[in-house]
């Protein structure tokens, strides 16, 4: 196990502070030298020799990756897989290469929804300004006019977005088993229109602008001593601050602000929202969703807001390892009865594929994945789960 530079140098500071806090108060003054000490210590110089910079390719072939004909990622050069551990002793560093790689990866897949699959990129909110935040999600030509089927996708939280069910997969086995592509293709291929939602998309993030505060004290009536002292308290929290951030984070990236999307600042109003605006005008007589992990909470949100009009429209939800609840989410009788009729939960489980899975919530059907984790589950064969299994699943009674 290596040991950086900056380890070796803090590390006889650190257990001292820790054998003088053990003792009395007769020992806060040593504790005191020792706080300066360290504040003197210029980590961000210190630091930066163990972590190179925070500048990462912005194109795979920057990062010399690319996918091969089998839709796996592989290095151009030496054929194999991508390795997470670049530099072993610097986890923090190759954490940001892989988010970096990822946020490749998503505009990737945006391309293949457009170009593959045939997709169009829709703007939301519908009414937005040219300057304020905006969002999207993928239709295809016919979602809204096609008087049969609509499939409506909808991935689960974190960094995935439209198209993706996980970046893990994605990079670590394949585009076919992390993304929704297989199951968009299938379903165009039976005659459905298709609508893939980007529930993750919320916002925008935007510089943090610099705020420069007046000192209190320049137009305070306190008298000087007491000015003094509390600038003097305010300029140690300070000092103490910066330090504990200059360890945190020794190559301090940008301050940013987040800048909410209207109507979209969370999956549930996303989901409400592309309903309103899309599904609901939608031509279809025979709306099915797909709904993975946070997904299937975004829905049952969804259908307590919008009970009614989900009931008239949609005929069936597929759910895999879906984290709605019913309890929580305050589902009423009505919703928990229709959805034991029109929903299915494919679950995490070494059981046979279908077999049923005992539930401890009064809602839908539980069905074994047969798949051990929810990171294999979205590899479940599209043609089983979505479109045969149960039998007359995805078919109007």
């Amino acid at each position: 196990m290596s040991i950086s530079l900056s380890s070796l140098i803090l590390l006889p500071i650190w257990i001292s502070m820790a054998q003088i806090q053990q003792g009395g108060p007769d020992e806060k003054e040593k504790t005191t030298a020792l706080k300066d000490l360290l504040s003197r210590i210029d980590l961000d110089e210190l630091m930066k020799k163990d972590e190179p910079p925070l500048d990462f390719p912005d194109t795979l072939e920057g990062f010399e990756y690319a996918f091969n004909e089998k839709g796996q990622l592989r290095h151009i050069k030496t054929g194999e897989p991508f390795v997470f551990n670049y530099r072993e002793d610097l986890h923090r560093w190759n954490q940001k290469r892989y988010e970096a790689l990822g946020e490749i990866i998503t505009k990737y897949v945006y391309e293949l929804l457009e170009k593959d699959c045939n997709l169009k990129k829709i703007s939301i909110p519908v009414d937005a300004t040219e300057s304020e935040p905006k969002s999207f999600i993928f239709m295809s030509e016919d979602a809204l006019t096609n008087p049969q089927k609509l499939m409506v996708l909808i991935h689960g939280s974190g960094v995935v977005r439209a198209g993706q069910w996980a970046r893990r997969l994605i990079i670590n086995e394949d585009l076919d088993s992390g993304t929704q592509i297989p199951f968009i293709k299938r379903a165009m291929d039976e005659g459905y229109g298709v609508i893939v939602l980007n529930p993750n998309e919320n916002y925008i993030e935007v510089e943090k602008p610099k705020i420069h505060v007046q000192s209190s004290s320049d137009s305070s009536d306190e008298p000087a001593e007491k000015r003094e002292r509390k600038d003097k308290v305010s300029k140690e929290t300070k000092k103490r601050r910066d330090f504990y951030e200059k360890y945190r984070n020794p190559q301090r990236e940008k301050e940013m602000m987040q800048l909410y999307i209207r109507e979209n600042g969370s999956p549930e109003e996303h989901a409400i929202y592309v309903w309103d605006h899309f599904i609901a005008q939608s031509a279809a007589e025979n709306v099915f969703f797909v709904a993975h992990s946070y997904g299937g909470l975004a829905f049952v949100e969804l259908m307590i807001q919008r009970e009614a009009d989900v009931k008239s429209k949609v005929t069936a939800v597929a759910l895999t390892d879906s984290v709605h609840n019913v309890w929580h989410q305050e589902a009423g009788k009505t919703i928990r009865e229709w959805m034991r009729e029109n929903c299915c939960n494919w679950v995490s489980s070494s059981e046979p594929l279908d077999t049923s899975v005992e539930s401890m919530l009064p809602d839908c059907p539980r069905v074994s994945a047969a798949v051990s984790c929810s990171g294999s589950l979205k590899t479940l064969p599209y043609g089983q789960i979505h479109f045969t299994s149960p039998p007359g699943f995805m078919t109007k009674s």
